[in-house]
């Protein structure tokens, strides 16, 4: 703590000294990543990684959790294999470069830090304050939260500069978003880095430049999920049209062109005559609908109990998440083109 009387002339803060002595590392310098939370998305994030030869080690409190990392990497690799898009050979050196641990000291000479914990506050709070005495200087730590405050996850980090949001898109191993979500105090240098980072494997970086809820993905996509929920509840269509309807109308334009440029196309006064009518009979529900609570509170909980609002019974989950990989590999490989 400085004295009232440092204070009183302004002389700079232990914190403030601490900044200014963090060294942003080059993005060609990294060559190890440690991942914490080895459950679908930290596996899916190692794999991303260790497919660019990347070093990775992913940490976990429980040795069957690792167990079954090591076995959803070896299935995000098959169906890699499966569409032509990753060879044999490659599956294995992918699996060579992953170690396992329930030991976060093995952090210790790790270039970035992903933590992919549970979605609890305080739980991700204390994991930085431990992880940050053991990592190097210069490593970089980045959360993959989908929807917690950047800021406040981040609350006990000494050196906030090299902290960020990284929010991978699940499946992982397929979808390319990747959201870099600024915290108040993470240097720009920090950002262009990681920026450069995502592109070495081959993932679209967008930048959050605030600590939003949500961020941007989760806000549009929440918003297209009100707005489904009141349609089916009003009665002005079932769930099984809004499904069609997005897929085969906007969600079919949507991976050509953006909500906003799909705008420039149709029109900025043609989409302002419209929302000024329409923005009037859009829900603003601030709270979920009691449909949703009844459908939950009668177990149908989408895939995971076999039913949702769609039937998951028998081979038909299997089948449902099969078919969506498959589409959005056949997505993958257009987009991989497109980009090129």
């Amino acid at each position: 703590m400085l004295s009232s009387e440092s204070a009183a002339i302004g002389l700079p803060s232990t914190r403030d000294v601490t900044t200014r002595r963090v060294i942003v590392m080059k993005v060609g310098d990294i060559e190890k990543i440690g991942v914490a939370g080895a459950g679908t998305m930290g596996s899916g994030i190692a794999q991303v990684f260790a497919s660019k030869g990347y070093e990775v080690v992913v940490t976990d409190i429980a040795e069957e959790q690792l167990r079954r990392s090591a076995k959803l990497v070896d299935i995000f690799n098959s169906s890699l294999i499966e569409e032509g898009i990753m060879l044999p050979e490659e599956a294995q050196k992918v699996k060579g470069l992953i170690s396992y641990s329930t030991d976060k000291r093995d952090f210790s000479d790790a270039d970035l830090i992903i933590e992919a914990i549970v979605e609890k506050m305080n739980i991700k709070q204390d994991f930085w304050h431990e992880t940050e005495a053991i990592a190097k200087e210069d490593a970089f730590f980045a959360t993959n939260t989908s929807g917690l405050s950047i800021n406040g996850i981040c609350e006990k980090v000494e050196n906030k500069e090299r902290f960020i949001g990284m929010h991978f898109w699940n499946p992982s191993h397929i979808i390319p978003l990747v959201e870099l979500t600024k915290a108040d105090e993470t240097s720009d240098e920090t950002v262009e880095e990681l920026k450069k980072l995502m592109a070495t494997i081959e993932k679209e970086a967008v930048v959050v430049q605030k600590d939003a809820p949500g961020f941007i993905g989760n806000r549009l996509q929440f918003a297209v999920f009100r707005e489904a929920l009141y349609i089916v509840d009003e009665g002005i269509a079932t769930f099984e049209d809004v499904d069609k309807a997005m897929k085969y109308g906007p969600g079919f334009r949507y991976p050509v062109i953006g909500p906003l440029q799909t705008a420039d196309l149709g029109g900025l006064d043609t989409f302002y005559y419209i929302s000024d009518y329409l923005f009037e009979e859009l829900s603003d529900m601030k709270k979920p609908p009691a449909m949703l609570q009844s459908m939950m509170d009668a177990g149908r909980l989408g895939v995971k109990s076999n039913k949702g609002f769609w039937d998951y019974s028998g081979d038909k989950q299997a089948e449902a998440i099969k078919t969506r990989d498959k589409m959005l590999f056949d997505m993958l490989k257009w987009s991989k083109k497109v980009r090129k």
